[in-house]
């Protein structure tokens, strides 16, 4: 620090001190100087005590270390979220009323005990919806936390739509009531499993605890925002159905437009099996690879999408691997398939089975998340090279001792995350000798 020499003081000596604010080293501002000498103290303060004053309260929204310490899209997504939060909690006035109305709140001839029965039943019905969509799809939320976050908005909005039915059949209430709750549950579990992932993938400094805690903050000022001007809006349209489904549904629609933003602003590091085919398809073509976002532009998020393909019978190239394949189901046929190609594999944890167009990758017992991530490539290459009908596990396997160690290497330094593949949960495994195979087939 270099600071001009107090005039007639440089027998006494003097010293000069900074005060910088900031939480990261590459982000701080200058609040103050102060210079003393033995006679004097002087002091000078830099911003105005209102640029202070925001800054604190800025820091109760954002991570310690803001941008440095997020991800790019960081920013894009909070914004986005934050507005179909804020959508959400808007509309849960609207349904909350038409739902509280339908049991029977406000009128004489309800009683406590019926409403508080039906309101038991509900949540309920919410636990165990929760429950089984863990048991169902508790697996997949990691690697698909894309399409899973739009599938939890698109629930909670059908959750929501359910309650605002239900004064409409009140003979059908009770029913009407659990499904909106069913649908929620599933929201609430889908919705929490995505954001832990998402958290992870932003904290660029070990803070996913700090962003997570900034993420309630702004939450909750949605959510106070949000209830503010939802029961303006509920005091509004009370009496006037049409006007009330007129603001329901334009809501519902600015809320899916919101989420398939945000979603559609991420650029994840991970790799699941449709990024890395895309990135794998791409190296080969110009041994080189796509960046997070360019890749991000070419992923399909929208949770409706695969279900069309099968409807046209439409496969991307990742779903004609079969990762984790079960070895009961290999016929004498396979047995024999698999003991031609058996040298290709030597040292390998996984065999390879091409069958019908398809390949089914055998995970062996001792695998590790190396290995599957490495049995998944060679998968894809296998496929890839497979499509004339020919089966070419020979080529592959050159392609791999050629070209997988620079595959991996180049996603290492473009930021990508090679220690796993995010997949389903690989419960079937095998073990196989290789000495003895071709003596047990003949």
């Amino acid at each position: 620090m270099e600071a001009p020499h107090p005039q007639g003081e440089a027998a006494a000596g003097w010293v000069t001190v900074e005060e910088w604010r900031g939480s990261s080293a590459s982000m701080l501002s200058r609040t103050a100087v102060l210079t003393a000498s033995a006679s004097s103290l002087t002091s000078r303060r830099f911003g105005s005590r209102w640029g202070r004053i925001g800054s604190r309260m800025l820091g109760a929204f954002v991570p310690e270390g803001f941008p440095g310490s997020v991800t790019p899209d960081y920013v894009p997504f909070q914004t986005w979220d934050t507005l179909q939060g804020l959508s959400t909690y808007i509309r849960a006035m609207l349904s909350t009323q038409a739902l509280l109305g339908a049991i029977g709140v406000g009128e004489q001839s309800a009683t406590v005990i019926g409403a508080t029965f039906q309101w038991f039943l509900r949540d309920l019905t919410g636990m165990l919806g929760g429950i089984l969509f863990t048991f169902y799809q508790g697996s997949n939320l990691d690697s698909n936390a894309k399409m899973w976050r739009l599938v939890a908005d698109f629930m909670n909005d059908l959750g929501m739509l359910m309650d605002l039915l239900s004064p409409l059949f009140p003979s059908s209430l009770i029913v009407i009531m659990c499904l909106g709750s069913l649908s929620r549950s599933f929201t609430g579990v889908a919705s929490g499993a995505t954001r832990a992932a998402l958290t992870q993938h932003f904290a660029l400094a070990n803070n996913a605890a700090d962003i997570s805690a900034k993420e309630g903050s702004q939450e909750t000022l949605a959510t106070m925002t949000g209830m503010g001007l939802g029961m303006l809006l509920a005091h509004i349209t009370r009496g006037h159905a049409l006007s009330v489904w007129v603001s329901f549904l334009s809501l519902t629609v600015f809320h899916m437009y919101a989420n398939y933003k945000a979603v559609q602003s991420l650029s994840l590091t991970t790799l699941n099996s449709e990024r890395a085919s895309i990135l794998l398809q791409y190296f080969k073509e110009c041994s080189e690879v796509l960046a997070p976002k360019q890749v991000s532009q070419q992923e399909h998020i929208l949770p409706f999408w695969s279900s069309w393909r099968k409807l046209i019978r439409i496969k991307l190239p990742h779903e004609h691997v079969h990762l984790g394949a079960k070895a009961s189901m290999l016929t004498h046929t396979d047995m024999l398939e698999i003991a031609k190609t058996r040298s290709h594999y030597e040292n390998s944890n996984y065999l390879l089975l091409d069958k019908e167009g398809s390949v089914h990758i055998f995970i062996h017992k001792q695998a590790t998340p190396a290995d599957v991530l490495k049995s998944f490539i060679h998968g894809l290459v296998l496929t890839n090279l497979s499509q004339n009908g020919k089966s070419q596990h020979a080529e592959a396997r050159r392609w791999m001792d050629d070209k997988y160690t620079t595959f991996i290497s180049k996603l290492q330094v473009k930021g990508y995350s090679t220690e796993r593949l995010l997949s389903h949960s690989i419960v079937w495994r095998a073990h196989w000798l290789h000495g003895q195979l071709d003596e047990k087939l003949e």
